[in-house]
């Protein structure tokens, strides 16, 4: 598996039962992109679990916690040698299989806009859809064309915060790679200690 295409999963974070904050009137009546806006910085944690398909039709698995700001954690499932990490200031992908560790900052990352509530998204984003059921918006940071587009999906769920709940996204890299997660069995809001963002460093293994 391409390594940014596992990247595509820095973002980060759908059916489901959402425990939560109410959703915003105010948020729904005005630009879908304030709305996204305020559904971000409603949610300060999320649990889920995720599917993520790549280039050659192989699929994966795991669970996704996310605490904000810059905190996510993707458990692939198991077999797979692989764990991605952010710790509220780094972004780390750990391969356990060769005993490596790739790191880079927060803010450096394509999962940026999933992960700081605070940023105006409204310099990278656009609409792409926006009807009854979906909004959806298109990501591109043009300091930082390496990393693509990405598209990111929300179904319009009047109990989710700020009446959005996110579905999954689709990244395209550079090199036209495309990577699509989607969203399953979403929580918000809920208890995650900071220990879930922590990681057993291969590096420091012996033998």
């Amino acid at each position: 598996m391409k390594r940014f295409a596992t990247l595509a999963l820095l973002v980060a974070p759908l059916s489901a039962a959402a425990l939560i904050a109410p959703a915003s009137v105010q948020a729904q009546a005005s630009s879908p992109i304030a709305q996204v806006q305020s559904h971000l910085r409603a949610v300060d944690t999320m649990t889920a679990n995720f599917s993520q398909a790549g280039r050659g039709g192989q699929t994966l698995t795991g669970a996704l916690t996310m605490k904000r700001p810059g905190k996510v954690r993707f458990q692939y499932q198991r077999g797979v040698p692989l764990l991605i990490v952010a710790d509220g200031k780094r972004l780390n992908m750990i391969d356990y299989q060769v005993k490596r560790v790739e790191s880079w900052a927060i803010g450096s990352s394509p999962l940026g806009v999933l992960l700081n509530p605070n940023q105006d998204i409204s310099r990278v984003a656009k609409v792409t859809r926006n009807d009854n059921q979906v909004l959806m918006i298109s990501a591109r940071d043009p300091k930082r064309p390496e990393f693509g587009v990405m598209s990111i999906a929300f179904a319009k769920v009047p109990s989710a915060p700020a009446g959005l709940m996110l579905t999954g996204w689709t990244m395209v890299d550079v090199q036209k790679n495309r990577t699509t997660v989607k969203l399953t069995n979403q929580r918000f809001n809920v208890a995650v200690a900071d220990s879930a963002f922590t990681f057993d460093d291969p590096r420091k293994r012996k033998g």
